[in-house]
């Protein structure tokens, strides 16, 4: 039987082809091992930022993680020795895509300082919320936060807890401190550091100027954007005196001013004009700011506060100022004139938490996050004296340990609020702002000795608003006053532990597992005292500790 024969040229012409592919895909392979990290970077991300490999996503410190002891992680229980840092329980996990030009802060965790190297720890004071009503959000949305907007200060300072007013003479501030052995680690106490700032009565509050910037953009369409953000608006104006003024500026594809300088008094025709705003277009956010500030400006004096509040879904694409940085730079022009920000966030997917946070503390204001009409009363109508009067600027804190009693110590949170010690009493440091009434809270791990006489000595300066005048306080925790047991601790240290501990689990520094949860929910649970933002967070720690599960944690991040 004869064999058919392939011709000769169809076979040459076929081993040119798989010649010619072969040295295609040679080139391929080479050309990526030689320049895919820029390939990579071109397109946004290296291999390890997918993986959530630490060194591309943060180089953290060696760190004593929060509540971790030997069970959890083996290390050495030894208060002479910082434990290694527990890595994030899912790395790397969905986290929403930012902008080249919103680059993500993600600060490590406070390391723990041996007091014999640096007994001093200074911070600039921060009364935000916005973190915790995210992870709020995030939560009762059955989704799990990203690491990088958990900001533990944030988290803490958003309860209430009882602290004296400052006594007559006394200052602008009275500071209380307590401290208790740790829940979590035997070796270990809490110190709690607690700041009161003087109250002032609405009839003696100063007028105010309210400058209201709103995102008209075609993102904010929605009941959890602009209709929310017009019902804060109507709200703060309910709250104002007669002798305040509003004005409204917004930002779509261009800025206009939609409601010149008018009393508070006339609410009905501040509320029709509130009632006319739609939303579409793009996001100017970058020219609306300088258009409020300009309208601010005019209105600042000794006598009047003056602030612009920004109501956004944190989205920015058009504009004079497209990025941060040149948001930040417009901002700080106007910072000495004596106008204030406030930043107001909703809605989810595309907001810029980042971005918000930077814009607040650049405007010496704060940052805000309102997901319901309840949060935007609790931000417009109880918090509203505090936010719109700030009664001190520049409030550093100092606490120095006695490296007597105290052996080694770590700051839960206030990473990005870190001022150098020598800086303490360098007036021309900007720090944080105080508004009235508000309480600021931190809490210290502490190895303590059982020696020495004084566990800790804190100060705090500030500077009277609009006055180059500095005042400074101090306050002091003897050794004996630090309480023999958790249980003779307030419910107010308790409680505010338990939600430090929680923010530390999500950002990867304490362990995940179901003791680390039961021991947070059973603090937490007896400590509400009757508040209902207590009790909401225990609901919202079950769904947590659902959320958190292997079954579910590599697919439901925000």
């Amino acid at each position: 039987m004869t064999t058919p024969s392939t011709p000769r040229g169809s076979m040459s012409k076929s081993l040119k082809v798989t010649f010619t592919l072969l040295s295609a895909a040679l080139a391929f392979v080479a050309g990526v091992t030689l320049f895919g990290d820029n390939i990579r970077k071109h397109f946004g991300a290296t291999c390890g930022a997918l993986a959530g490999s630490p060194d591309v996503v943060a180089r953290q410190k060696t760190l004593r993680s929060f509540g971790a002891n030997s069970e959890y992680d083996g290390a050495s229980s030894s208060p002479s020795l910082p434990r290694k840092s527990m890595q994030h329980f899912n790395p790397g996990a969905s986290e929403p895509a930012i902008s080249p030009s919103y680059p993500v802060e993600r600060l490590a965790p406070n390391a723990y300082t041996r007091t014999a190297d640096d007994a001093l720890s200074t911070f600039a004071v921060d009364v935000d919320t916005a973190s915790y009503a995210l992870f709020r959000r995030a939560v009762q949305n059955n989704r799990l936060p990203s690491a990088h907007t958990v900001r533990v200060e944030e988290w803490v300072n958003y309860f209430r807890y009882r602290v004296p007013e400052p006594a007559p003479g006394e200052g602008a501030f009275h500071v209380a401190l307590e401290a208790a052995p740790s829940p979590f680690t035997p070796s270990q106490h809490i110190l709690k550091v607690s700041l009161q700032g003087r109250h002032v009565a609405q009839a003696q509050r100063k007028s105010t100027h309210l400058v209201f910037l709103v995102d008209t953009s075609g993102s904010m369409s929605g009941t959890d954007r602009l209709e929310l953000a017009k019902t804060s608006m109507k709200l703060a104006v309910a709250g104002l005196n007669p002798t305040d003024t509003v004005t409204i500026s917004t930002y779509a594809g261009d800025v206009r001013t939609v409601l010149d300088t008018t009393p508070a008094s006339q609410r009905k025709h501040i509320e029709s004009v509130i009632d006319e705003l739609s939303s579409g277009g793009g996001t100017a956010m970058g020219s609306g700011l300088e258009l409020a500030y300009q309208h601010a400006v005019r209105m600042a004096g000794a006598n009047r506060v003056s602030r612009v509040v920004v109501l956004t879904d944190g989205d920015t694409n058009l504009g004079r100022n497209q990025t941060a940085d040149s948001m930040l730079e417009s901002i700080s022009r106007y910072v000495k004139e004596g106008v204030t920000l406030s930043t107001i966030g909703f809605g989810m997917g595309n907001y810029r938490d980042d971005l918000m946070e930077r814009l607040a503390n650049k405007g010496n204001g704060n940052c805000f996050y309102i997901d319901s009409e309840r949060e935007a009363r609790r931000v417009f109508q109880e918090q509203l004296g505090g936010t719109m009067e700030v009664i001190a600027q520049d409030v550093k804190i100092q606490v120095e340990f006695d490296p007597a009693a105290v052996r080694g110590y770590r700051l839960l949170g206030y990473e990005n609020r870190a001022i150098a010690d020598k800086d303490f009493r360098e007036d021309a440091v900007d720090a944080g702002e105080i508004g009235a009434g508000h309480t600021v809270t931190a809490l210290y791990e502490l190895d303590l000795t059982g020696e020495g006489s004084t566990v800790a000595t804190v100060r705090v300066r500030a500077k009277k608003p609009g006055d180059s005048e500095v005042s400074e306080q101090r306050f002091a925790l003897p050794r004996n006053r630090v309480r023999e047991s958790l249980t003779r601790a307030s419910s107010d240290l308790r409680f505010a532990v338990a939600v430090a501990g929680t923010a530390d689990l999500l950002r990867g520094t304490a362990p995940t597992d179901d003791r680390g949860f039961s021991r947070i929910h059973s603090l937490a649970e007896d400590a509400v005292d009757g508040q209902e933002d207590r009790a909401e967070f225990l609901t919202l720690l079950g769904k947590l500790r659902a959320l958190m599960s292997p079954r579910v944690a590599n697919s439901n991040t925000y």
